[in-house]
């Protein structure tokens, strides 16, 4: 089969062209649907949990504070092994539970940076992530090189955040910061374009949602890491 991201135009009939467009539009917004549902049920849980007294419960000890933690770190590499044959229904479902998840590891950000700081951050964020999904939804070079490289950079930055748990050093966290927010970022655009290339009509639409659900949950943890990292430099602490 052809890949759809490499059909030339002008070899495609009009109604097949436009039929092709409209299906990869529909696609692309079901993606962002996902990803934007994913931030706001993040957001509404982690600032529920840092005002209630559930805060109390989850970071009065270091035992259950580490558990949420890594709750969604765990969570993700099960997806890992269950994704690929879970049904589109049950591929929403984990990536709902997740972005939950999620919320209640980030809760910890309410606690540490002021409100006004977390806003500013986030618009920066968000207006950074909307400047390259449409640099990788309308470049016509082929980023996959270039993702392979900013892949190699995410595993390094896993190695030396695990270390500087460790370490502790205000330096290295630094240089992962400024390093990490330059990858996720870049890995917006390549993740764009991939999930533009993978779109196709004659997948069917229980595929081709899967493929939207998997879409959304790389470009929400690019905005997360990316969020997360840039916080980490700019944020004002309480």
């Amino acid at each position: 089969m052809v890949d759809p991201f490499f059909r030339n135009p002008a070899a495609m009939d009009s109604s097949s062209a436009v039929s092709y467009d409209a299906g990869l539009r529909a696609h692309m917004i079901r993606v962002f649907n996902y990803m934007g549902g994913g931030l706001a049920l993040t957001g509404l849980i982690a600032f529920l949990v840092a005002n209630t007294f559930l805060a109390g419960l989850i970071f009065g000890s270091k035992l259950t504070a580490y558990a949420a933690m890594f709750a969604p770190l765990a969570f993700v590499m099960f997806m890992g092994f269950k994704l690929q044959k879970a049904s589109a229904s049950t591929a929403q479902t984990m990536f709902w539970v997740f972005c939950g998840l999620m919320g209640l590891s980030m809760s910890s950000i309410f606690m540490v940076f002021t409100g006004a700081s977390i806003a500013r951050v986030f618009f920066i964020t968000s207006a950074t992530f909307a400047g390259m999904s449409l640099w990788g939804y309308t470049t016509k070079k082929d980023l996959a090189s270039f993702g392979s490289f900013l892949l190699m950079g995410v595993l390094g930055l896993f190695i030396a955040s695990i270390v500087n748990l460790f370490m502790q050093s205000s330096g290295l966290q630094w240089i992962v910061s400024i390093v990490g927010v330059g990858v996720f970022t870049g890995l917006t655009a390549y993740d764009v374009q991939n999930i533009k290339r993978n779109y196709s009509e004659s997948w069917g639409s229980e595929a081709n949602n899967k493929l939207a659900v998997m879409g959304a949950l790389s470009l929400y943890m690019n905005f997360i890491n990316a969020f997360q990292f840039l916080l980490s430099l700019m944020g004002d602490r309480r």
